[in-house]
Order: C-alpha cells, then sequence, then structure tokens
C-alpha cells in the first residue's frame, strides 16, 4: 500500500506486546512507529526500528501519529483515550472499551465531535471457531437454534494479588473475557429480550470476580456465556443444539498461544487448528445420528486491524463501532445487576448514545 498510516501504541504490557504490536506490525498499511513504554527496554529491543515514548504526551508530540491503541490496565483506557481524542487522534481501545456506559457515552460524544474513529479491540470475532459457527449459524446447518453455550474455561486456582486483573480496579474475569463472549453473542444474535446472570468470586483467596454464567433470552432461544478459573476439565468451547443437529466444539483458538511463544503471522498454516481439535457436527439422517467433522476455519487477528486501516482510508465501514462496544458494555453492568438481585433483568439499550 502507498499510504502508510503511522500507528503508536500506549503500553507493552501483556495486551500491548501480544495482541497490539505485533498484529499492528504485521498489517500492510499500517505502520508501527511509536510504544509508549514508560520504564524498560524490553520494547526497544524487539522493535529496534520503532521509536519508543516514555509519556503519551511524549507521544502527542509527534503530529504524524494518527492511530492511537490504548493497551494499558483498564482502570486507564477511558482518560487515555480521551486525550488521545483530544489531541485529534484516532483510536483503538483493547477491551474491556470502559468500565461503565457513563463513560463509554463521553468517549462516543467525543470522537463525534472531533470527528474521529473509535473503536474497541474485539479481536475474538476472528477466531477461527467463531467464524466456523458463524458460518454455521449462516447456512443454518442446525435448523432452527434452541440453545447456544459459548465457554472459556481456565484452571487458574491461585490469582495473583500483586497484578492488577486480579486486586485492582477494573479487574475481574466479566470485564476480561465477558467482553469477548457477550461481543460474540451480540454480533451473531443483536440485543436479548432479558439477561440472568451468576456473577461470582469462587477461588479460596480471590478478591475479585472468577466466574460468571450469563444467560440471554431470545424470543426463541437462549445463549449461555460462561466462564471460570477453576476449570481443571474444560467445557467445550462451544455447543449448540438446533432444530435439525448439534454442534460441539472443544479448545480455544491457537493464535493467542502462538504469540506468547512468539511465533508470527508470516508463518507457514498460521491460525489453523490441527484435525484432532476440529468440532463435530451431528444431524438426524432418516432415524440415525451422524456425526461429521467440521474443519475450523482458520483465525487471523490481522483482520480487526485491517479493518480499521480501510475504515479510515474510506474503503471500509468500521467493524467493530464505539456504539457495539457500548452495548456490550451495557450487557455486563445490566448482568451484575442481574446477579446482585437474582433476578433476570431486560435488557435496556434506551440511553445508548444516538449520535447524528
Amino acid at each position: 500500500m502507498n499510504e502508510q498510516i503511522r500507528v503508536a501504541v500506549i503500553g507493552y504490557g501483556f495486551a500491548g506486546r501480544i495482541f497490539h504490536t505485533a498484529v499492528v506490525d504485521a498489517v500492510p498499511g499500517l505502520k508501527l512507529a511509536t510504544i509508549v513504554q514508560r520504564s524498560g527496554d524490553s520494547a526497544a529491543g524487539t522493535y529496534p526500528g520503532v521509536s519508543i515514548a516514555r509519556s503519551v504526551e511524549e507521544m502527542l508530540d509527534d503530529e504524524t501519529i494518527r492511530l492511537v491503541v490504548v493497551a494499558t490496565p483498564n482502570a486507564s483506557h477511558f482518560s487515555l483515550a480521551a486525550q488521545a481524542l483530544e489531541a485529534g487522534r484516532d483510536v483503538v481501545i483493547d477491551k474491556p472499551f470502559a468500565l461503565s456506559t457513563t463513560d463509554a457515552t463521553k468517549l462516543i460524544e467525543l470522537a463525534h465531535r472531533k470527528k474521529r474513529l473509535l473503536s474497541a479491540y474485539q479481536n475474538r470475532r476472528w477466531d477461527g471457531d467463531f467464524l466456523t459457527v458463524k458460518k454455521l449459524m449462516d447456512e443454518k446447518t442446525l435448523g432452527r437454534l434452541v440453545d447456544f453455550s459459548s465457554h472459556i474455561d481456565r484452571w487458574r486456582p491461585q490469582p495473583k494479588l500483586d497484578t492488577w486483573r486480579d486486586s485492582g480496579v477494573g479487574g475481574g474475569i466479566l470485564l476480561d473475557l465477558g467482553s469477548h463472549l457477550v461481543d460474540q453473542a451480540l454480533t451473531l444474535f443483536g440485543a436479548p429480550d432479558a439477561i440472568f446472570a451468576d456473577v461470582s468470586t469462587n477461588r479460596d483467596s480471590a478478591l475479585l470476580d472468577d466466574t460468571f454464567d450469563l444467560n440471554l433470552y431470545y424470543p426463541r432461544f437462549k445463549v449461555l456465556l460462561s466462564a471460570t478459573c477453576l476449570a481443571c476439565i474444560p467445557a467445550p468451547r462451544f455447543l449448540l443444539h438446533g432444530t435439525q443437529g448439534s454442534f460441539i466444539k472443544f479448545g480455544v483458538d491457537p493464535q493467542e498461544d502462538a504469540l506468547k511463544r512468539g511465533e508470527r503471522f508470516s508463518q507457514p498454516h498460521w491460525g489453523e487448528e490441527p484435525e484432532a481439535n476440529w468440532g463435530k457436527l451431528s444431524v438426524d439422517d432418516h432415524g440415525s445420528i451422524v456425526g461429521t467433522p467440521i474443519p475450523t476455519l482458520p483465525g487471523d487477528y490481522r483482520g480487526y486491524y485491517a479493518n480499521v486501516r480501510d475504515a479510515l482510508l474510506g474503503t471500509a465501514p468500521l467493524a467493530v463501532t464505539g456504539n457495539q462496544a457500548w452495548r456490550t458494555i451495557r450487557v455486563l453492568e445490566l448482568a451484575r445487576e442481574s446477579s446482585e438481585k437474582r433476578a433476570a433483568v431486560p435488557c435496556d439499550f434506551s440511553s445508548e448514545p444516538l449520535l447524528d
């Protein structure tokens, strides 16, 4: 591509290192220009040709930076995104988009006033297993859907109380994995009628929520979204039942683990799953249940940033909008309300920002 969009990533912790700098650096048309790392030299060691800024202000002094990525602890997302928008930059915020719909609304309205792009990094729309499930749904392979279950289970019996994820503002599993699972459900099905949730803290020394079950009720089917840190034996990643059959899939998308190992998108067979991890489709064939392995479509997180690039260039609509991110935060707020009340609550999006 002739036009290079210069990108700055704020933060070089887990999110900045694994999910943002590595992905931005691999997308044609984007130029990883600056990394804001307040201390240490790890970013410079990995990206020797990239400028290292020691503060957000230093990065914003470079007027050639067009897109700013906020990849810092959750509690700082709002203030840093607002600072970048006020400086006239387009902004991507790592999930969760904000800690409340009040803050999300302020960011959306600010981006609108400044005429800037604003998006949330919902990379799991580009998970291979989710793309496979979406294809099955689009093709109505299961007939009319009755039950849809989506789980991300982990075995982490000891919380890391010296980290913000397990002890700080904006931590907990609901904002973490819940942001992904809710976004995927809203992408597939839109707004539910009602929500019934249980958000709990089950590990002995845990300070924040480490387990949730979210039931989303739709007119003729229901969706269960679930995650826990105490699953030595994980549940299926996806389990779908319909009037014509069922689909079950174990295991999570391989991209995160590959990036943790230092692998790069240029390596052969990126995002592909081994056949042993494929899902199984079972249908009723004249009274006999016939099972068929369904190859998992390759996942590719570059798709998210490629779309942001195209939206900035005016060649494609933005896939993950600020309002979509607002709806995800709203569902998580309602989930907490439902859990506290031990009752189902209506899914109310009436306060969603409506911009001209």
